[in-house]
């Protein structure tokens, strides 16, 4: 994946996928002034606010189009930040209500300078301020080691951490890079690297593996769900339709989109023996076994990194109901597709109303509105009038 902090990326109004469609997006500024906003989400039936992730160290709180003065959370003194590190996102407990819990992600360099991991913390909200959390909260949920030499593998982080239907922590770990896997991390089930990790964190402490995993009971680490991932920047759970949808980044030649059963076990992404739907490198390979992606886009036209985002599901734009939204990061278009009888139908290439820049990513809300995050520091919520 390119560099977060690339908005350099020019516009392309196609870039190997469908056609533009006469069909346009109203994109409506939600709040403008972030600094490298990277992900977007709520607590569970919190319909007034918003929390924005900064890939520095902060997360804000979003009221009435104004971000607070006060960050919800400030860790930047805990964060290495750059390129595509730092925190990358956050994720509420289903009964935050109650126990005011939330779930973050991010890079952290250890003294010496020598080794990088990915943090995996728990903190609670301030008695005093519900817009504050309590940073001295913060507990260690999981710490996952990096590759080493640190300045050969600074990408595909992975970062996305999210709750799914069944009230387990899914964490979407990138390869650790660099070009290729070199390690073959990804195919490795003894590595968390290039992985949809699934845990429960309400069953022991700081977190148990579910029995159900694939290698909960022998042959590989218990954490892991799913295998063969380069770096999912993002994935999303549909409830509604029970699925899954991971966009992977690619190396070189193609983008895709996977969409599989929420609870299909035991799935391999495929990489680094694919890229896409197509054999990696110059050799022949097998495809059995694999997922093989509902959709994918080549790097023609500036295409450069998938953006995966959300299936709208909100109650202010019906006639986007049912379609998943993705970009990508250089190109700065937006696309969608329904996903229907096994395959994705009535793609679509959006027109929109302003100069969007590159998205860094998607976000979704308590009520299922969807939200696109720009390298420009600017949050739009997604119209269709």
């Amino acid at each position: 994946m390119c560099a977060l902090a690339l908005v350099g990326c020019r516009e392309s109004p196609t870039g190997g996928g469908p056609p533009p469609t006469n069909d346009t997006l109203q994109l409506i500024p939600v709040v403008t002034g972030l600094s490298a906003p990277v992900y977007l989400s709520t607590p569970p039936g919190d319909v007034n606010r918003l929390f924005v992730v900064e890939q520095a160290g902060r997360i804000r709180v979003v009221q009435s189009g104004q971000a607070l003065l006060a960050p919800f959370l400030d860790i930047t003194n805990r964060v290495l930040y750059g390129g595509e590190e730092g925190l990358l996102s956050v994720a509420f407990h289903p009964q935050f209500a109650a126990n005011h819990w939330f779930y973050v992600d991010y890079t952290r360099r250890n003294a010496a300078g020598d080794s990088v991991y990915t943090m995996i913390e728990r903190y609670t909200v301030s008695a005093a301020d519900s817009n504050l959390a309590d940073s001295a909260t913060h507990k260690l949920i999981l710490q996952i080691t990096q590759p080493t030499p640190v300045s050969n593998y600074p990408n595909h982080k992975g970062g996305l951490l999210m709750f799914g239907p069944d009230g387990m922590l899914y964490i979407g770990m990138g390869d650790g890079g660099s070009s290729g896997d070199p390690q073959h991390r990804a195919q490795d089930s003894d590595s968390l690297l290039g992985k949809l990790l699934r845990i429960d964190v309400d069953g022991g402490d700081p977190y148990v593996n579910p029995p159900n995993n694939p290698y909960a009971g022998g042959g590989g680490r218990g954490e892991i769900w799913a295998i063969g991932l380069r770096n999912p920047w993002r994935y999303a759970f549909d409830p509604p339709s029970g699925l899954l949808y991971v966009g992977d980044v690619g190396q070189n030649l193609y983008e895709e989109v996977n969409v599989e059963p929420a609870g299909s076990a035991a799935l391999n992404y495929g990489w680094n023996i694919m890229e896409g739907a197509h054999c990696y490198g110059s050799g022949t390979c097998s495809s059995a076994g694999l997922v093989l992606p509902a959709v994918e886009y080549d790097h023609s036209n500036n295409n450069c990194a998938v953006i995966g985002g959300f299936v709208y599901r909100g109650t202010q734009s019906p006639a986007l109901a049912g379609q998943f939204f993705y970009a990508d990061l250089c190109a700065a278009w937006l696309r969608s597709f329904t996903y229907a009888g096994g395959g994705a139908t009535a793609q679509k290439n959006w027109a929109f109303n302003v100069g969007l820049g590159s998205v860094n990513s998607f976000g979704q809300d308590a009520g299922g509105e969807l939200y696109v995050l720009s390298g420009n520091g600017t949050v739009y919520r997604l119209s269709k009038p």
